[in-house]
């Protein structure tokens, strides 16, 4: 117990007489959610400090896109969240839109925030449903994973993929949607609606979830700012902020939604279970989007979705920019810089789990062993984003 490593952590003379342990939590823990690896330093049940070690999953994400033309991107962006494949093909796709100078049809416009909001909700789905594993809830995961597939479905029938999609594309879609898919969109509606009081009575106001939660892993909004946190944690200390209202992209500003903020109704502001039920309300909000998408396809009229798809890519324009864009996870934003040739001269990706992850460290000390699995659930990772 006195190599290298350790002592760097815990002076060697304690560990020895037992005062602190240096406790491994992954990269193979359930809770960890993905491989990644917290070195706890514990004195007894309580956590002095925590060491995050990442890099398990790591593709070089940013340098292969440097050697892959514009349109041979967007499949990565799939394996960044690899459960919100549909928000990282339209968060890359529009940003490169943008800078070209791009303008696609409204019916196009419509079918990406549709296929977006529900992918959002499926998200959200695995977030709130592997939570309650991570506390000892089966059932609400089974309920959950239910709802969940239907979405699986509507996506296999749309573009062939559950979970890879490759669905948006530069200038339009791959393609569109089947006769009667639209159908079977709003018969998803009022099978879901009831799911989420289902889901607030079996798990989110359930006593022993509430006392594991409430008032646990407190991340204040002046932490979230300081380091980056985005998305329902953000929103989760009460901060209420999301770019599809804030800086609206692709047709937001036309539709009508809330934006749920944590009100510290069960613990303190910004603990474990305001970053779970902003999650839950976000759904409601999502399916809301939904319907207004479905209203708005019924009333315009079939175009070709791939009518402003560039003919080649092989003179492009050059310029850089940032864009950004509101993922399940938070702010999920891309810089590209274009030389004017087929393929991009830079590609840097802004992860909203890999900036939430960094603050984990300043909110673990004083946790107990226990909280740090409610904490590593409430933030929702996925270390897809997180290595690249």
């Amino acid at each position: 117990m006195t190599s290298d490593k350790w002592a760097r952590l815990v002076p060697e003379s304690e560990i020895m007489h037992g005062e602190k342990m240096v406790l491994q939590m992954g990269p193979q823990h359930p809770a960890t959610h993905g491989v990644l690896r917290v070195e706890l330093v514990t004195d007894g049940e309580m956590i002095v400090s925590a060491t995050l070690h990442i890099g398990y999953l790591h593709r070089c994400f940013e340098k292969v896109c440097e050697n892959m033309q514009w349109p041979q991107i967007v499949p990565y962006t799939d394996r960044l969240d690899y459960l919100a494949s549909m928000n990282n093909n339209l968060g890359f796709v529009l940003g490169v839109e943008k800078l070209f100078g791009i303008e696609v049809s409204e019916r196009v416009r419509i079918i990406r925030i549709l296929v977006a909001e529900l992918n959002r909700i499926a998200s959200h789905l695995v977030a709130i449903g592997t939570y309650g594993l991570d506390i000892g809830a089966w059932t609400p995961f089974l309920l959950l994973f239910q709802a969940r597939e239907h979405i699986l479905d509507l996506f296999d029938e749309l573009c062939g993929g559950r979970l890879l999609y490759n669905y948006i594309w530069i200038g339009g879609l791959s393609h569109d949607y089947p006769d009667g898919w639209l159908e079977k969109c709003r018969e998803f509606i009022p099978y879901f609606k009831p799911k989420i009081p289902e889901l607030n009575g079996l798990l989110s106001y359930n006593k022993i979830f509430v006392e594991r939660l409430g008032g646990v892993a407190m991340m204040p909004a002046d932490l979230c700012i300081k380091y980056g946190v985005t998305g329902p944690n953000l929103r989760g200390a009460g901060i209420k902020w999301d770019l599809r209202r804030n800086d609206p992209y692709g047709g937001y500003d036309d539709y009508e939604f809330d934006i749920p903020i944590g009100r510290g109704e069960i613990g303190t502001l910004g603990d474990c279970f305001d970053r779970y039920i902003v999650r839950v309300y976000e759904m409601e909000q999502s399916i809301r989007i939904v319907e207004q998408a479905l209203d708005k396809l019924e009333r315009t009229p079939r175009d070709d979705v791939q009518a402003a798809i560039p003919k080649t890519f092989a003179k492009v324009p050059a310029g850089e920019l940032y864009f950004r864009t509101e993922s399940p996870k938070g702010e999920l934003g891309f810089y590209i810089v274009s030389d004017g040739k087929s393929k991009p001269q830079r590609i840097k990706c802004r992860a909203p789990s890999f900036c939430t992850l960094s603050a984990l460290p300043q909110v673990a000390p004083g946790l107990l062993i226990a909280d740090m699995v409610a904490l590593i659930g409430s933030i929702d990772i996925v270390l897809g984003e997180v290595d690249r």
